[in-house]
């Protein structure tokens, strides 16, 4: 046996390269592992997550608007003084005062007044005595604003607004959710290939080592630990490219994390995905059917829409209501009382025959800017129906695409999981044969490197299986079924 001196010097430099850098990955291996389940990204998301912060807040605003609405039935005081002297001589001394409580029902005021208006000059017609005169009345619209007015028209729309805001609130969260399930399966995927293609680099480096020896000793030839070298180079490439796409991952799902105090939070390096069965059920055909009725019951694009619908249907109301002509009727009975304990004439007390009444009336002859408003509804009321009705058969075609896609994508991983146990086999097999002489190395690096593609496949499956069954949620207005 002749071996030369350059070839066997150059074989053992890279011998003992490869040992030490396989004793490195070891080392820089971490003894333990951090799962960072979907449970737990669920648990951070919904309680510190800026996002779904910020889609609750439109439900406070919604309320926000009801509370001002409610503004336009507090009841109101004002008062006002004016008085003029001049020359010694008391031109005017004048105070008045109202209560306006407003009334839900027939859009009605009541008001309590007191007026002492005295003094040389004032007009007559609005003169009191010193003792001032005491008012409680009432205005009512006969005409328009009887079955509703502007301030009911605002409360009920802005009460609808807040099943409006919650439908949009439920929406922004799942499109969040939505978005940070994907981002974590596609850490998964990145993770599981890395850790796939370092197994893989194992593998190559202890081969390598193993024809090294059998070199030295004479047993195999050099060109065998040349290929089984460029083997290891190609997959220390591989792994090096996954270790980038790994961190990019982990760097995306990072931005999904936060603390309680609102500071952006890292995924640390020893956190690792979840593992996941390898028993991919068949979805339930009941689930689809369960998922279609709540889309159509629940889903919060469809729930806007009737929400808009139902403020239009008040806004028609509305609209009609202002084709009457006005007509407020208002009634005060007035007395000169002002206490209990007066002792003031019969006559100056309340009673019927001590009244202040007034009637309003108008009425725009064509009606245009009214008619024209009520149109303008009508055509909104037609928009949003005809909205309605394409919104959910979309959200339904979307609901069963995301099921057949799912359907599909769990027949594959049946029939990948069995390949892969049978390349594995194969794998297995010539390593056996190869022991005895009866295969090359070239076999065994090939069937080798299309079990890791293949193992690789699946795991972008999983991912893919994944993603689908949280956009199968998704399209159906939930965000269940993310954890699969």
């Amino acid at each position: 046996m002749h071996i030369k001196v350059k070839p066997l010097f150059l074989l053992m430099m890279l011998f003992a390269v490869l040992r030490a850098n396989a004793q490195n990955s070891i080392q820089q291996k971490p003894d333990t592992a951090k799962i960072f389940s979907s449970d737990d990204l669920q648990m951070m998301v919904f309680k510190y997550h800026p996002m779904i912060k910020q889609a609750a807040l439109l439900s406070e605003s919604a309320r926000a608007v009801v509370l001002q609405s409610l503004g336009y039935f507090d009841p109101a005081l004002k008062a006002g003084f004016d008085r003029k002297l001049f020359g010694n001589t008391t031109y005017y001394n004048k105070w008045t005062s109202e209560l306006k409580i407003p009334l839900w029902l027939a859009g009605a005021d009541l008001k309590v007044g007191y007026d002492r208006n005295v003094g040389t000059y004032v007009n007559p017609e609005s003169r009191t005595n010193n003792e001032g005169l005491t008012a409680v009345g009432i205005s009512i619209p006969l005409g328009q604003g009887l079955i509703i007015d502007a301030r009911r028209n605002t409360l009920r729309q802005s009460k609808i607004m807040v099943q409006y805001a919650e439908a949009d609130r439920l929406k922004e969260i799942n499109t969040a959710w939505y978005g940070i399930a994907k981002d974590y399966w596609a850490w998964y995927y990145a993770y599981r290939q890395h850790v796939l293609v370092t197994e893989g680099l194992d593998l190559a480096q202890r081969r390598f080592e193993a024809l090294s020896r059998q070199t030295l000793l004479g047993d195999k030839p050099s060109i065998d630990s040349v290929e089984a070298y460029i083997t290891v180079q190609e997959r220390q490439i591989q792994k090096a490219k996954t270790a980038i796409e790994l961190q990019n991952a982990r760097l995306v799902l990072s931005n999904h994390l936060w603390s309680e105090e609102g500071n952006p939070l890292e995924l640390p390096e020893d956190a690792v995905p979840q593992s996941m069965p390898t028993d991919f059920v068949k979805p339930n055909p009941q689930l689809l059917d369960t998922l279609i009725g709540q889309a159509a019951d629940r889903h919060p694009e469809l729930v806007k829409l009737r929400s808009k619908g139902a403020q239009l249907a008040i806004e028609k109301t509305y609209r009609q209501e202002m084709l009457k002509p006005k007509l407020n009727l208002m009634g005060n009975l007035i007395s000169g009382r002002t206490g209990f304990n007066s002792d003031i004439p019969g006559y100056y007390d309340f009673n019927w025959s001590n009244y202040k009444i007034g009637v309003e009336f108008s009425f725009p002859l064509f009606l245009r800017s009214e008619r024209g408003k009520l149109r303008e509804v009508k055509i909104k009321q037609l928009e949003n129906d005809l909205d309605l009705q394409q919104s959910g058969r979309t959200i339904r075609n979307g609901v069963m695409a995301a099921y057949n896609d799912l359907n599909a994508y769990s027949a594959q991983l049946t029939v990948q999981i069995k390949s892969v146990e049978n390349q594995q086999k194969l794998v297995t097999g010539e390593n056996q044969k190869f022991s005895l002489g009866e295969s090359t190395l070239f076999l065994i690096n090939s069937r080798e490197s299309k079990l890791i593609d293949m193992k690789i496949k699946q795991e972008s499956m999983v991912a893919s299986y994944q993603k689908t069954l949280a956009e199968l949620f998704y399209k159906a207005g939930t965000r269940q079924g993310f954890g699969g």
